[in-house]
């Protein structure tokens, strides 16, 4: 994949999950209303490709606007994800030629990666998630909402060890997509299984089309390293 189509598709799904993002608080309160329409304008502008670099430097501002109001990212890891994409695809489109391009489209797809790893990582050391407690807790007593037959899961202890150190595994051992082709691809389908997962079970649906956003930039650094080996 080149680098011209990875940074158009990364644009192209943005705005689709900042669209999604938008829509949610065009009702809301006056002063979020107008941050997210504001938002949803750019987005649709970004979406169709007018004058990219100028749309993204005001997704840019627009997010720091909208980080003040909340006092951070009040969603958690979807806005954490959305912020480091409109950022980077800020400074690609500022860069003065295509090796800073490179460079910063790389920092994209590395803290992508590190972001699956460091989620392990935060989970194997501890104890509730290696005993499958924590995802007991998460079923029994989630203020989501889960279905009755999912909640039952948390009388299945088993099955809820399983769970667990499959999701462990699955963000510890994250970085080794980046070997090939095919095992990104593996990698990559696992990951979006895992959110799609979520989504279906808890209503996480902000993280399905942010975390797609973040995928041509890891299938555009595999490709390069696989250039360079």
């Amino acid at each position: 994949m080149s680098l011209e189509l990875a940074i158009r598709l990364t644009e192209i799904l943005l705005s689709i999950a900042l669209i999604q993002q938008s829509l949610e608080h065009v009702f809301g309160l006056r002063d979020e209303r107008v941050h997210y329409f504001v938002r949803l304008v750019l987005s649709v502008l970004l979406l169709i490709g007018i004058q990219p670099q100028w749309v993204c430097v005001a997704l840019f501002i627009n997010a720091l606007f909208i980080l003040r109001r909340f006092q951070g990212p009040y969603n958690g890891g979807s806005d954490l994800l959305s912020v480091l994409l409109i950022t980077c695809l800020c400074a690609v489109h500022l860069m003065p030629n295509a090796q800073w391009q490179e460079y910063v489209f790389g920092y994209l797809a590395l803290q992508v990666v590190f972001s699956y790893f460091k989620s392990g990582w935060a989970k194997v050391i501890y104890r509730d998630w290696r005993s499958g407690q924590a995802l007991r807790d998460v079923f029994e007593f989630s203020v989501y909402p889960v279905s009755e037959a999912t909640r039952e899961w948390a009388t299945q202890p088993r099955l809820l060890w399983v769970m667990s150190w499959a999701v462990i595994l699955l963000e510890l051992l994250f970085p080794l997509a980046m070997l090939s082709p095919e095992a990104l691809a593996a990698g990559l389908v696992l990951a979006m299984a895992f959110h799609v997962a979520n989504f279906i079970m808890f209503g996480f649906n902000r993280f399905v089309w942010v975390w797609a956003a973040a995928y041509p930039s890891l299938i555009w650094l595999q490709g390069r390293l696989d250039l360079l080996g």
